[in-house]
């Protein structure tokens, strides 16, 4: 006989649920596999900048089925939210759809990180080789251009190489943010109860306010490590998609569901 927890697991729609069921799996063997399993998951599997040596293409999909091992919050958040927003979109988008939205919402952040780096990376690179080559001068007593002139070139570009190949993103953040926009656009009008916030609040008043937070954190540098863009680039992306599903008519009237 089943409970009605598993009965209730059992009739989820199977995009959401297996999307949960792989990110979870993942994020614990990545915790619990001895050895150096979790740095090489993310070493292969996480999304670097493009010019990075260790970049390959697959990673623009790979990298939003791994989440951080430093606690659970990260895989929990996203997960709690694909959850609780995911089974209706699936519901009414269809299996295929719902997936196909949720994948390219995913990439699409990956390529705004991938544009904002390749904006950043030129400062990045450089800041992080002055500091090395600051501590290198300090620990030998000399000043910063003694210290550029006596580091051979090739030591330089190992430094740069690191330093590239340490700007990592991971996590389906950017695909979960495509996800609520999407809820916003399609539901635009249901109450929502958000934690701490004793009122409702209509859902495409929240995706606005989530978007606002995004550009101004991601504005204002937050040295927080977190991709404020890749979630904001699964937002555009999936304001494209929706938009143009609705230019082609898949959905019905000019606004949402509800």
């Amino acid at each position: 006989m089943s409970t009605n927890g598993s009965s209730f697991f059992n009739v989820m729609p199977p995009v959401t649920k297996n999307l949960i069921i792989i990110n979870v799996i993942i994020w614990l063997a990545m915790m619990i596999v001895p050895g150096n399993f979790s740095e090489n998951v993310i070493k292969y599997c996480g999304l670097h900048y493009i010019q990075a040596t260790d970049f390959n293409p697959a990673q623009l999909l790979t990298y939003m089925f791994i989440h951080s091992t430093n606690g659970i919050a990260h895989l929990f958040f996203n997960m709690f939210t694909l959850f609780m927003f995911g089974i209706t979109l699936e519901r009414v988008l269809g299996a295929r759809r719902f997936l196909f939205y949720y994948i390219s919402c995913g990439i699409g952040a990956a390529i705004i990180q991938e544009c904002v780096w390749a904006l950043m990376s030129d400062s990045l690179v450089n800041k992080h080789v002055e500091m090395m080559l600051a501590d290198y001068a300090m620990s030998q007593h000399i000043t910063m251009q003694q210290a550029l002139q006596s580091v051979p070139q090739a030591t330089l570009h190992h430094l740069s190489s690191l330093v590239e190949n340490s700007l990592i993103t991971v996590g389906a953040s950017g695909a979960i943010y495509g996800i609520l926009l999407a809820f916003g656009m399609l539901f635009p009008n249901m109450p929502l109860y958000l934690m701490f916030i004793p009122v409702p609040i209509k859902a495409k008043w929240m995706v606005i306010g989530y978007g606002l937070i995004e550009i101004s954190l991601g504005l204002a540098s937050a040295n927080d490590g977190v991709a404020h863009f890749a979630h904001l680039g699964g937002m555009i992306f999936g304001l494209l998609i929706i938009l143009y599903w609705k230019h082609n008519g898949l959905f019905k009237g000019n606004g949402g569901y509800y």
